[in-house]
């Protein structure tokens, strides 16, 4: 059972006012809000040890290093990695994809497939046009239903020996939808095809295990996590980050540079980069420390009250229509994706904003789930288990003032 109480008061910002209310913060879904911890292993590394790291034998660097280094183990074993090298920091979960599409571009041809999903935030479909483009590769949709759900019968239609990888995410952003990926990654490696999971809205909810999931790529960012902004991991299985080319040239990835030939360095240096984000590395394992220090089985039971509650309590407005699973269905996160009827989101959004509630209004960055269910965007609620029941029922009576005043 957590101390709901105990763990806000680990949340500076959570005590404060916004135009002049208590702050309701429901935005988690876009970023989470940092506990003190985080914030002082900020300030402690550029206070106490900031130097660049693994090339200096001076004192801080090596003990800038050790911290970094020490990150990444903390990463691995939090993800069951096979080996630390598999772990590459990245700048998030875009940056992640976008290195797994670009090196794709050396192994597709003409008329290979890449198959996405309905469901996907943009940063999961851009990346692959792109790579389509380079290639003359074809991308594949696998289509969702009325409900927000994958059709894995259409799925298993698409999937050929021409698929070359599967792109899909493991909780949709836009509808909390949390989809099969296991069903997915193991009938995708039955063609052949590799299997990158973007884990960015999964990673604050559960503990992702790659190696039971048998992912080839596993992506997310630091800041949905308590961790801080611009620093983010791509899991890779070691055949596949040997098989691809490095994404960005400069110092770090290389063994030796001559004019006639540059040697790229080991993993998991080959694809990172320059000077990386080095507070961000090494404070992203104090992150994961935190969390795991609440425990993933404690906040998904707890987060898991907070839809149930969150669901019941809107479910209370007339005109109100809510997108995704149904919470019954045992496959949704605590997000909840809704419109009022005859009301545009952001005018909702907007006046709850005086009201001191954070929410967010618009298609997520998710724009064709917005196109089928043929609406602008909708208001999302995303719970974190730093958020109560309290705040809810202050969500819920400012929703119903907003329609009142908008009616």
């Amino acid at each position: 059972m957590l101390n709901i109480e105990k763990i806000r008061a680990d949340f500076p910002i959570l005590s404060q006012k916004v135009n002049g209310k208590p702050l309701v913060y429901f935005d988690n879904g876009a970023t989470s809000q940092k506990p003190q911890v985080v914030i002082d292993a900020i300030s402690k590394y550029y206070s106490e040890i900031n130097a660049n790291i693994h090339r200096g034998v001076h004192t801080l660097s090596q003990l800038a290093t050790d911290a970094y280094e020490a990150s990444r183990t903390t990463i691995q074993n939090h993800l069951n990695a096979k080996h630390n090298y598999e772990i590459i920091f990245t700048s998030g979960t875009t940056f992640g994809i976008n290195l797994v599409a670009n090196g794709f571009a050396s192994l597709l041809k003409v008329g290979d497939e890449v198959m996405v999903s309905a469901l996907e935030h943009h940063s999961n479909i851009v990346p692959w046009q792109f790579l389509c483009e380079k290639t003359g590769a074809k991308l594949v949709v696998i289509p969702m239903n009325e409900k927000g759900e994958l059709i894995l019968s259409e799925f298993d239609n698409l999937l050929s020996e021409k698929t070359k990888i599967v792109a899909v995410n493991h909780i949709s952003n836009a509808l909390g939808t949390v989809n099969p990926i296991e069903y997915i990654i193991k009938k995708a490696h039955g063609v052949g095809a590799a299997v990158l999971i973007d884990g960015a809205q999964a990673t604050p909810h559960l503990r992702p295990d790659v190696q039971a999931l048998g992912c080839d790529f596993y992506v997310f960012s630091g800041h949905k996590v308590c961790g801080p902004t611009g620093v983010g991991i791509l899991y890779g299985k070691e055949e596949w980050l040997r098989k691809l080319p490095p994404y960005q040239g400069g110092g770090e990835m290389i063994a030796e540079v001559t004019f006639e030939k540059t040697t790229y360095a080991d993993l998991p240096h080959k694809f990172e980069a320059g000077t990386p984000n080095i507070e961000g590395g090494i404070v992203l394992g104090t992150a994961i420390d935190y969390m795991n220090s609440i425990g993933f089985d404690n906040i998904a039971a707890y987060e898991q009250e907070l839809l149930d509650y969150g669901t019941k309590r809107l479910q209370e407005i007339e005109g109100l229509m809510i997108y995704g699973p149904e919470v019954s269905g045992g496959n949704k996160a605590s997000v909840i994706s809704f419109n009022i009827d005859g009301i545009h989101p952001y005018d909702i959004g907007t006046i709850i904003d005086k009201l001191g509630i954070a929410v967010r209004t618009g298609h997520h960055c998710a724009q064709p789930i917005m196109q089928f269910f043929n609406i602008p965007g909708t208001i999302r609620a995303s719970f974190a288990f730093y958020n109560t029941k309290e705040e809810i029922d202050i969500f819920v009576e400012a929703v119903k003032k907003a329609q009142m005043m908008l009616s």
